[in-house]
């Protein structure tokens, strides 16, 4: 099996919890970051650490995730509701509940694309955030 170009079938993906979906998603939106950072400039690794923390936490999660709410389509909202309604059990400081059920909901839609392969998706979604990135972070 190719784990770095997966196209798991939708039976096998709709048996994994939203949280499931976000642990995943989680890593795919890390490792997108880090790409994005590296091929940014970002040389040191002091500074791609401080740099990625400012993207990966929940509000920074949070507010992106808003940019792109309207480009999403029926399905991919309802894969980001699902997460977003997800109970977890802590939230990390600095964030509000709230954001933390959004980037909940960004790291269960990231997870959920991931595992169809849909990687033109995820890079079109994760451009647009970085666009607003520009402008908000």
């Amino acid at each position: 099996m190719d784990h770095f170009h997966l196209s798991a079938g939708q039976d096998a993906i709709d048996k994994i919890s939203a949280l499931g979906l976000a642990h995943l998603g989680d890593a795919v939106y890390e490792l997108m970051v880090r790409s994005w950072l590296c091929l940014h400039g970002k040389a040191t690794n002091a500074g791609l650490h401080k740099a990625a923390v400012k993207y990966v936490a929940a509000p920074a999660q949070a507010k992106l995730a808003r940019a792109i709410l309207p480009l999403l389509s029926e399905e991919e909202q309802a894969v980001y509701r699902r997460g977003r309604n997800s109970h977890t059990a802590a939230v990390p400081k600095g964030a509000s509940i709230g954001e933390y059920h959004a980037a909940t909901a960004l790291e269960s839609l990231f997870g959920w694309l991931y595992l169809q392969g849909r990687t033109d998706r995820l890079n079109e979604l994760f451009e647009a955030m970085m666009e607003e990135a520009a402008h908000a972070i």
